[in-house]
């Protein structure tokens, strides 16, 4: 599965410690063209979108070959990315503006994992 949907943001939301989340990406880009419309993506939420919600790239990196898992969960890119809070991120998927550049994001997968993360204590 590739897409939010929106049954999904009100977990998240229902499930609320509090302050920020962390959100751990990974991502598995098609082989034909995947990586740049991933970039296309990422160049189209651009700063605007980014300083709207508070988006902060904590962290993003190649994927090498898995030393603990099963064959074939490998990912390509790893990325951590840091909101104010649950609702900014809730807020910036269902923005229109957000909405109409996630066909790239979608184009670009062929499977990612979407995880909030709170720190540890809080």
């Amino acid at each position: 599965m590739i897409e939010i949907e929106d049954r999904d943001l009100d977990v998240l939301l229902a499930e609320d410690p509090g302050g920020p989340v962390v959100m751990l990406n990974l991502l598995r880009f098609r082989p034909d063209g995947g990586r740049e419309s991933y970039q296309r993506y990422a160049d189209a939420l651009g700063a605007g979108i980014n300083a709207r919600y508070g988006l902060q790239v904590e962290y993003l990196g190649t994927g090498g070959r898995a030393l603990v898992a099963e064959d074939g969960q490998a990912w390509d890119m790893v990325a951590l990315v840091r909101y104010p809070n649950r609702q900014a991120f809730v807020d910036m998927i269902r923005d229109p503006e957000y909405r109409a550049v996630t066909h790239l994001r979608s184009e670009a997968l062929v499977e990612a994992v979407l995880q909030p993360t709170s720190r540890m204590g809080a």
